[in-house]
């Protein structure tokens, strides 16, 4: 199994949250990449450069994305064949972005902080209200970076669960 991480508008391939995501998602097995959007802020844009690299992509994945990596991991979800999506603080149902409805054809699951005032998380309530995913609200703003132990443990089971339904070895 392998995971590909998709960072926010400001951030960058390897941040601390990433990394930090990266070793236990390594601890489970999985081999990791994250991709590097800084060079382009469009977030269709980077979707497409997202369903370019899985295209070809044999194996197994999930996909991890936070804030506008958010929307692009969701979006790319929608045309591969991916086994599961773990959403932080995902940027849906934000002004100027082209995609203002979602589907959802496999697992999502969101971790969204109370405290964020970049992507409010009444727009994480809506997406899962309406597809009917798993939503963890909790203590934190955007970065979530004062929650990442729970974020942790909430990745953790998200990556078991994936184990217990026979995906990824």
């Amino acid at each position: 199994m392998k995971v590909f991480f998709s960072h926010g508008k400001e951030s960058g391939p390897w941040g601390s949250k990433i990394k930090r995501l990266a070793n236990i998602a390594e601890e489970y097995g999985c081999s990791v990449d994250s991709i590097d959007y800084a060079d382009n802020p469009d977030p269709d844009l980077r979707v497409e450069r997202l369903v370019n690299i899985l295209k070809d992509v044999k194996e197994d994945f999930l996909l991890v994305g936070s804030s506008m990596g958010g929307y692009v991991s969701l979006l790319a979800s929608e045309k591969v064949n991916t086994k599961g999506v773990f959403l932080l603080a995902p940027a849906l149902f934000m002004p100027g972005y082209k995609q203002q409805s979602y589907t959802n054809k496999t697992q999502i699951e969101i971790v969204h902080g109370w405290s964020d005032d970049i992507v409010p998380p009444e727009n994480s309530i809506k997406f899962a209200k309406a597809v009917d995913c798993s939503l963890h609200l909790i203590s934190g703003d955007h970065r979530l970076n004062s929650s990442i132990e729970t974020v942790v443990v909430l990745f953790s089971q998200f990556l078991t669960a994936q184990k217990a339904t026979g995906i990824g070895g």
